[in-house]
């Protein structure tokens, strides 16, 4: 009887016109964050020196050649940055990225059925995102939308462990300024913004930085590449979980021990919400990436 009233609960909870409008909030974030993002890594070819009746009369012409063009690692990390901004200023609670939806559950502060459905929006958003990029980019540029590669001369365990620092310090960052005592709310969206920049302008150089398997997922789907993709899953996800480890249990704990993490993991999410008493940080929804 108890376990039917569990999992009515559950799945009251997961119906609710509340959760529903979430999960599609972090459909259109994750698409308008991607879209914006990745516009900016597509290779545009530069143009030549030939005349603008020329280029309009055969735009190809002009165009250097695609291995030729090499996108500025400082533009396409302040576009995401801002990005990132802008989703926050707009879309105030949405995470945007798997890695950083997984630290939260891990933190208490999402449900693990809520955040199946968030990062299946997230996938299908970065899906949606890449499609539009097919749709509107010239012909010569549709092999690339923005896929994650390692760089030349780097090894798988190094594009793991940049992928791994860079998520680690975009998901501490998340934890800290989204902390009910943290004093810096209205910098939060410029602060999530400088932390996915900064992490652009180190991974950028080794692994085109995925830093958010969706980012990752959409054109890897899209141009059915899928080498070494693992590395912007597994290097996101582990960071993720490292960063919350420190920050819950180290920096500021909140439990001693795993039957503590449980009992509080029941009184969250397995009590009707009108049992549950105040609990000043696990009630910590105010989340962005």
């Amino acid at each position: 009887m108890k376990l039917w009233s569990t999992f009515g609960l559950i799945l009251k909870d997961m119906c609710s016109i509340s959760t529903l409008r979430e999960v599609f909030r972090e459909f259109v974030g994750t698409t308008l964050f991607l879209f914006t993002s990745l516009a900016s890594v597509v290779l545009w070819p530069h143009l030549g020196s030939q005349s603008w009746d020329t280029f309009t009369a055969d735009p190809l012409v002009t165009m250097e050649p695609l291995h030729q063009c090499v996108p500025d690692p400082l533009h396409v990390s302040l576009a995401f940055g801002a990005s990132v901004a802008l989703a926050c200023v707009c879309l105030d609670g949405v995470h945007l990225n798997p890695a950083v939806t997984l630290a939260l559950v891990g933190g208490l502060r999402v449900s693990p059925w809520k955040a199946v459905f968030y990062i299946g929006a997230q996938l299908l958003g970065a899906l949606t995102a890449c499609g539009l990029l097919l749709v509107i980019a010239p012909a010569p540029l549709r092999s690339n939308l923005g896929i994650n590669e390692l760089t030349s001369g780097v090894q798988l365990y190094q594009g793991f462990s940049v992928e791994m620092a860079v998520t680690f310090q975009l998901v501490l960052c998340v934890l800290a300024v989204t902390h009910p005592k943290s004093t810096i709310p209205p910098l939060t969206p410029a602060v999530l913004g400088l932390s996915v920049t900064l992490g652009h302008l180190i991974a950028i150089g080794f692994t085109g930085c995925g830093m958010n398997p969706a980012r990752s997922f959409g054109p890897a789907v899209l141009t059915l590449n899928f080498k070494n993709h693992w590395v912007y899953w597994a290097g996101p996800c582990v960071g993720a979980v490292l960063a919350w480890l420190l920050y819950d249990l180290l920096l500021y704990p909140r439990w001693t021990g795993p039957r503590d993490w449980i009992k509080e993991f029941r009184h969250v999410f397995l009590t009707a919400p009108s049992k549950q008493a105040t609990r000043p940080q696990s009630n910590t929804h105010n989340t962005h990436i």
